[in-house]
This record gives structure tokens, sequence and C-alpha cells, in this order.
């Protein structure tokens, strides 16, 4: 079983959402996929060991061979590669690495080369009884999505996998959430929470996920999420409220099912919700 938690903005309580259900669970992955910014083991404190580098490979030109006619700039779509009146300029950074300049090259000038842009670390913890495996890009590195398909790599199958996606609807997002069996959306009940909810549905519903919501901090703000939900037929999977011992415990980096277990059984039953809604394919 994969489930992702993921968010149309940043700061509605995704990680909270995705830590706490880890830890309700207990003998689950999490993997903590907002490469640019992970954050889960702020609330863990996980002794994280390096696996392995993410690296990709870039073109490399040898201007001995090189006649300058230009045919792999005009074939990257990406503009990692230009072509100047006496040399080729690349720009590795712009680079996905597909190969194709490789192949168009005439004079067979190009080869490829590796280049690291993030790493892949990994912790357990016997008390909590979770694996968490976490992706980190290299600062100034423009593509998360390589490190984010690596990290997603070592899912076991076996057991639940609980993804913590990036937040917002770009191509980290779809990355993160494609392949999984259900997405779990969570927000706010304001304005702000209600437009990016909207944004972040329409692009599970492009990927055909499965999905439902969770609202984070329910109290503030207005009913128009749950108005919007009811609308669009969503399934509202749980209602975290504005609760001030929830926030002091998040203040403090501890996840609030280890003080509060009540709402272990809470987010427990929320994953029976999940399954019991995949095995009826969505029927109910």
């Amino acid at each position: 079983m994969k489930i992702a938690i993921a968010s149309g903005k940043g700061g509605t309580g995704k990680t909270t959402v995705a830590v706490n259900l880890a830890l309700a669970l207990g003998n689950a992955q999490l993997l903590d996929c907002d490469v640019e910014e992970p954050n889960c083991n702020l609330f863990l404190g996980f002794d994280l060991k390096k696996q392995e580098d993410v690296i990709i490979t870039v073109p490399e030109v040898d201007s001995h061979k090189c006649s300058l006619c230009g045919k792999c700039a005009e074939f990257c779509q990406y503009n990692a590669i230009a072509k100047l009146p006496r040399s080729i300029m690349l720009f590795p950074k712009l680079c996905h690495g597909c190969g194709g300049c490789v192949l168009v090259c005439p004079e067979n000038a190009i080869t490829e080369k590796k280049r690291s842009i993030g790493i892949i670390e990994k912790g357990t913890n016997e008390y909590f009884n979770t694996e968490l495996l976490q992706g980190t890009l290299n600062i100034g590195e423009p593509m998360a999505s390589p490190v984010i398909r690596q990290l997603q790599a070592h899912i076991d199958e076996s057991t639940v996998a609980i993804i913590d996606s990036p937040p917002g609807t770009a191509c980290p997002v779809i990355t993160s959430v494609a392949e999984m069996d259900y997405c779990v959306l969570v927000t706010e009940p304001t304005p702000f929470g209600l437009n990016d909810l909207i944004l972040a549905v329409d692009v599970v519903r492009q990927l055909g996920v499965q999905f439902g919501v969770v609202i984070n901090r329910h109290g503030i703000g207005d009913g128009k999420v749950e108005e919007y939900c009811r609308a669009e037929k969503i399934p509202i999977l749980m209602k975290i409220p504005d609760d001030r011992e929830i926030a002091v415990l998040y203040s403090k980096g501890i996840p609030f099912v280890e003080q509060m277990p009540l709402w272990k059984e809470n987010f427990r039953e929320l994953y029976r919700y999940i399954c019991k809604f995949i095995s009826y394919q969505g029927g109910f």
C-alpha cells in the first residue's frame, strides 16, 4: 500500500499528517519526498545514514570532433545546449539526461559524464517501529524529480509506505503522487487553502489517483472547503482541530500521536477507511 500525503501549498500540515500516520500505523516506511527541504526527521530525530548518491548523466563535447553543426542544440528541448559561433555551450543544470544529443551528433563528438545532484539517506528506530527514507537535493540544483524517483525505488511493496510529497502542483508533486494507490490532500479551511486545494484536486484527478481530504486547523476560517468537498463528492477523511496542545507539541517537534493516544486510533481509522475504499475501487 502506497499513500501519498500532498497539499496545494506549503504550511498546511502535510508533514504533520505524514509523520503521525506513519507512527500510528507502526511497521511502516516513511519516505520524505520533499527533497528540496526534507523535514520529517525534525519530528523523529533518527540517526540517518547515507545510502547512495543520486547520479544523472550530462553531455560533454569534444571540441576537436565537433563540427558546430548545431544539431544537438536544435534537439535539446530544455535549452541545456547552445550553439555559439565558435563553440558549443553547455548548461548542465538544465540537462534532463535524456541522451538525445549523443544520438543526433553526426560527429560522435558528444559523450556523457556522471554528476551527483543529491543523496538518499535511511534511518530506523525501534521505539517508533518505523523506517525513514529521505532524499536531499543538493543546494542550487533545479531538478527534484530524479531524486524523488530514486528515493521511491526503495519502497518495500510488502508493507505500508507513507510518502510526504513536496507542496504545490508542479513536476516534483506529480512524480511523488503518480504511482500511488491513494493520495491524502491536506488543506486548511481558509480562502487560500481552498484555492490551492482546488488546484491539487485537478492534478490528482488528471493522474487518476484516488484521493480524500484532511482539514487541518479545523475551526479557523470558514466552511467553504467543506462545501466544496460536498459539491465535488470528495471524502473528508479527518478534521484536525486548531488545538493549543497540538500546536505546542508541534512547536517542540513532538508528533502528537505520541502524547495524545486518541489520535493514534484516529489515524489508524483513517488508514482502515483508505484500505476499504481501495478494496471497493472507490465504489462507496
